[in-house]
């Protein structure tokens, strides 16, 4: 697990400074080296965290025998030790066990078909010195993060976008449909970032670019592949069986370290499964789990239960080894470092409470941390998921009736988690289920987001709709007619990946820890498309098959209870510790002179929520970390 990076400059000769600012920029990625290579014009950079063969022989960048073709790889291939198998019985030789020279003599063999040999996490750049090509990749499910610049006659890419603005000609123009993204989903789908030049390599996407001319192609690879004449046929027994057979299957994958490996334990049923799961592949390696503090009363208003109860209990029974992180947060200093590391305004936070855990555990010598990530997504365990069962009632209710509920959700008191939730749902209950279906990952309604941009933003929005991007991913699977199945392909193809899986990155590596996902395990996710939907969602029971897997290793007290969030008090940070930072960074000068938003519409907002009137406490959020990230990443003022 590392960090990678790399230009192509076809106008000059790369200037070594700038390498080293662009290998700087992403050194807490890889504190154990730093190394780059320099050819002409093309310059690859890679800062390395040290995980499998902590030899010399697995640094990078690393060139083959015929020194022909060189590489900056940062994740993990799982499967790696096969693929070599298979590689030495064709005659190829290797001097040492990193994945890394696994994966350059793979792709030497294969060339671009190897990717479908891979099973892991995956961000790299192979560069063939006879032919002056280069070829990138980015992993199935986006769990490792890839940006890319392409404008006059330079090419820059890495792990990090703040790597790509160290190129001080870098095009910093704005996309203002991107923050249209950030204020109603509170994070961007897709390809778009901030920058309107700086965009992702999306999953599942190679890239070639020709080092001469700077022709690029990029074509994907892999989809998930649901599919509703696919199902797999059998009982619920039988999927109990198979499910747990596959996390066996991707813990006994993931569990490869040549350091210590240790595991978030949140209490919730999917982070304790995959803890519990290991103790019984490894039982001779005490699970050292971790844990965090986020204070139960402050959950309790955001409308969550606590975790920590839980993560306790469980902890005694399995005879876990349990470090509490006290998670003493200050929201101030920490806000703008938060933003900083995750490279992108998203509006949550739930990152400081990734950063926490990984510093702690690197403090406890921990470098490879894995968790429950993505069980929500595969197994159906939000609550918008359970929404989905209103579909039929709603189908069945006469229109006067469901707009008369709708006015009355629009009068209620919002102060409760309740209110707040039955509010949501009743802003598109008049809508079609698709859109019904999409409007549950909104934060904003699009009109009301659209009062808060400036005139001269808005001309550059027009049209553009957030939800139609999320709309647009289901034309890729025609033949899934289940809206849960629906609903998880949008989760999968956009929520996790843009959202999830950029924090669960980005903090850990803030502090050099390397966060593994077994629920994202290529051969676990594509069986869990072909579970039939009574099995992940069963009356309202959510993760159904899951639970009944869990049944077998944990108490049913912690399997059937409330679902809490992984999140800090954002609504009291809003309304009272932060009240001075808003103040001074959204006051109407600052806000008109940034020109992006409607300063009489934000001073509104701030007054409503202040007063009660509104839940805007994500959207001012939003702002704030829209404003924190324009100060350190456009500007080029750090701060924090």
């Amino acid at each position: 697990m590392c960090g990678i990076a790399g230009i192509i400059n076809r106008n000059k000769s790369i200037d070594l400074s700038l390498i080293e600012r662009m290998q700087n920029s992403i050194a807490h990625r890889g504190p154990d080296s730093q190394s780059h290579f320099v050819e002409n014009n093309i310059g690859l950079v890679h800062t390395r965290l040290a995980i499998l063969d902590l030899s010399e022989n697995g640094n990078q960048p690393m060139f083959d025998s015929s020194g022909n073709f060189v590489i900056v790889f940062n994740g993990e291939i799982y499967n790696h030790f096969q693929l070599r198998k298979d590689l030495i019985a064709k005659g190829y030789q290797f001097k040492g066990n990193s994945d890394t020279e696994t994966l350059l003599y793979g792709f030497i063999e294969y060339g671009k078909h190897v990717l479908t040999k891979l099973n892991g996490i995956f961000a790299f750049s192979i560069y063939d010195r006879s032919s002056q090509s280069l070829f990138l990749a980015r992993d199935q499910m986006g769990v490792k993060p890839l940006y890319y610049y392409l404008k006059d006659d330079v090419f820059l890419f890495g792990s990090e976008l703040k790597s790509i603005v160290c190129f001080e000609d870098v095009d910093k123009e704005i996309d203002h449909n991107a923050l249209m993204n950030y204020i109603t989903l509170l994070w961007s789908p897709r390809e778009k970032t901030p920058f309107k030049h700086i965009q992702k390599l999306l999953p599942g996407h190679y890239m070639t670019v020709d080092v001469r001319t700077l022709k690029s192609e990029t074509v994907q690879f892999y989809d998930i592949p649901f599919n509703g004449s696919r199902m797999h046929v059998g009982n619920e027994k039988e999927f109990v069986i198979e499910t747990e057979q596959k996390l066996f299957d991707a813990l006994e994958r993931q569990m490869m370290s040549d350091v210590p490996v240790g595991f978030f334990v949140s209490g919730g049923i999917d982070s304790t499964l995959i803890a519990a799961i290991s103790q019984q592949i490894f039982p001779s390696q005490k699970v050292n789990a971790f844990t965090i503090n986020s204070g139960e009363n402050a959950m309790k208003k955001e409308g969550f239960s606590d975790d920590l109860y839980y993560a306790k209990l469980i902890s005694k029974k399995l005879d876990f080894k349990l470090n509490i992180i006290d998670a003493k947060l200050d929201i101030l200093a920490d806000f703008d470092k938060m933003i900083w590391h995750l490279d992108e305004p998203q509006a949550d936070s739930a990152p400081l409470n990734v950063y926490h855990i990984a510093k702690g555990a690197r403090e406890n010598g921990i470098k490879v941390l894995l968790g429950g990530a993505g069980g929500d997504d595969l197994f159906s365990g939000y609550r918008r998921h359970q929404a989905l069962n209103l579909e039929k009632w709603i189908k069945n209710v006469p229109k006067p009736i469901v707009h008369l509920l709708k006015l009355y959700a629009e009068g209620i008191d919002i102060q409760k988690p309740f209110n707040r939730r039955l509010k949501k749902l009743s802003i598109d209950i008049e809508n079609t289920p698709l859109n019904r279906m999409t409007g549950y990952f909104s934060w904003l309604p699009q009109h009301t987001a659209h009062k808060l941009f400036s005139a001269d933003s808005l001309n550059h929005i027009g049209n553009y709709n957030s939800l139609h991007t999320l709309s647009h991913l289901l034309h890729a699977i025609p033949e899934e007619k289940s809206l849960l199945n629906q609903m998880l392909y949008l989760e999968m193809k956009s929520f996790l990946v843009d959202h999830n899986m950029n924090y669960n990155d980005k903090m850990s590596m803030a502090v050099g820890v390397e966060s593994r996902v077994p629920f994202l395990d290529l051969d676990l996710v594509n069986y869990s498309t072909r579970i039939p939907v009574s099995y992940k969602m069963h009356g309202n029971t959510t993760k159904y098959i899951l639970k009944k897997v869990a049944e077998k290793y944990l108490p049913r007290e912690l399997i059937y209870r409330p679902k809490a969030g992984f999140a800090g008090p954002v609504r009291q940070w809003i309304s009272q510790d932060m009240n001075e930072l808003i103040a001074d960074r959204l006051s109407e000068t600052k806000v008109k002179e940034r020109g992006l938003f409607n300063p009489f519409e934000v001073t509104k907002l701030i007054k409503d929520n202040k007063q009660g009137k509104i839940d805007a406490s994500f959207t001012i959020w939003s702002l704030l970390a829209i404003e924190s990230w324009l100060t350190q990443f456009k500007d080029g003022r750090k701060i924090g």
